[in-house]
């Protein structure tokens, strides 16, 4: 473990020189690649400074205990229990900075979010979820835009589909996809009774055309006349976009803007990431990819999460984590939640290194 932090070490420092020449500042590609390179590697070097400085400190502590004056051995007596003590955390959060990283843990993300079982409760439970989401987005300063959304009679959602852009989206709410339970009285329920309804999750890494190889000869692209409110645009314009991916049967429709282009352009961006998505869930369909395995399948059907509101109540049943902090967690104060699910990912995953090696 220590050469191949002593090498990524080199490796930050080489980026250090390169980037403070001038010619790497004039190409600003070049410029870019080295930035996020060293941005990459800064956090672990980082640590691995800081390691090696407490091991030197411990080194010069123990020479102390020779000295003559009782003070000073008393001092570095103290000095030595407290750096033994920190060193076993930094050494582990060097393992876990050290494991191999997903590539897509930088990607934005496209969250899809669907009414399941429960009927028009369920449909509102699914804009709960979407508005818990974006109140999170809001506190790590991400951006949201909805890309196509599907409305029910009572003011939820049917099925939701959004961006969500930012620093590492997809390394925060990877976790999320799956089944996610609702247990409270519904609005329209006289006899105060309890109902149970779900909302499907799915998020997926934003993909970019380079991602996925999509050629023109594979899609199917209808054109139609938007559907529910609208007025005379609904009535008179072909607007909306049905994209229909032959290879895989992947269909994505889009009529939220009233410009066909721009329909289309989202509904591309939509179908891309589906595309992807299929891409990777055929890759690990023999090998489980150790993430998904670890922490769930991510699979629809799963129940992953249950929030009781008789009881302010939010266990997740994967990491048997419960909460009793509902009313915070559905303003958008996953942050428990979520670093709880990467700090399992994190131990399962150096657990399979160490049986593997």
């Amino acid at each position: 473990m220590f050469a191949k932090l002593e090498n990524l070490e080199l490796k930050f420092e080489d980026l250090e020189q390169q980037l403070s020449s001038a010619e790497v500042f004039n190409d600003q590609d070049r410029y870019r690649k080295l930035t996020k390179a060293h941005a990459d590697l800064k956090q672990v070097v980082d640590a691995f400074r800081r390691y090696k400085e407490m091991k030197q400190n411990l080194a010069d502590n123990k020479e102390l205990l020779g000295d003559s004056d009782h003070e000073i051995r008393a001092m570095a007596h103290e000095e030595i229990k407290a750096i033994e003590a920190a060193l076993p955390d930094i050494e582990q959060e060097l393992k876990i900075l050290l494991l191999p990283r997903d590539p897509m843990d930088d990607k934005n993300i496209l969250l899809e979010i669907r009414a399941g079982t429960g009927g028009e409760e369920a449909s509102l439970f699914a804009a709960d979820l979407f508005r818990m989401y974006t109140r999170y987005a809001e506190i790590m300063g991400w951006k949201v835009e909805v890309m196509s959304a599907s409305d029910s009679d009572t003011g939820g959602y049917k099925e939701i589909i959004a961006l969500i852009a930012g620093d590492k989206v997809y390394s925060r709410l990877k976790y999320e996809s799956g089944t996610h339970r609702v247990q409270r009285v519904p609005a329209t329920e006289a006899q105060g009774r309890i109902h149970t309804s779900a909302a499907t999750v799915a998020v997926m890494p934003e993909a970019e055309e380079v991602d996925v190889d999509i050629r023109p000869d594979d899609l199917r692209i209808d054109v139609y006349r938007a559907s529910g409110a609208g007025g005379q645009h609904v009535n008179k314009t072909e607007s909306a976009v049905r994209i229909t991916h032959l290879p895989t049967g992947i269909v994505v429709a889009c009529q939220d803007e009233k410009s066909q282009h721009k329909n289309k352009a989202k509904a591309m961006k939509v179908l891309i990431s589906r595309v992807l998505q299929a891409e990777q869930e055929r890759a690990h369909s023999v090998i489980a990819d150790a993430r998904r395995a670890l922490v769930g399948s991510g699979d629809r059907s799963e129940r992953i999460r249950t929030y009781n509101y008789p009881q302010s109540r939010i266990t997740d049943h994967r990491i048997n984590l419960t909460l009793y902090s509902l009313d915070k967690v559905m303003e958008g104060e996953l942050a428990p939640l979520v670093d709880a699910l990467v700090t399992h990912a994190q131990t399962e995953a150096l657990k399979a290194q160490a049986d593997a090696s």
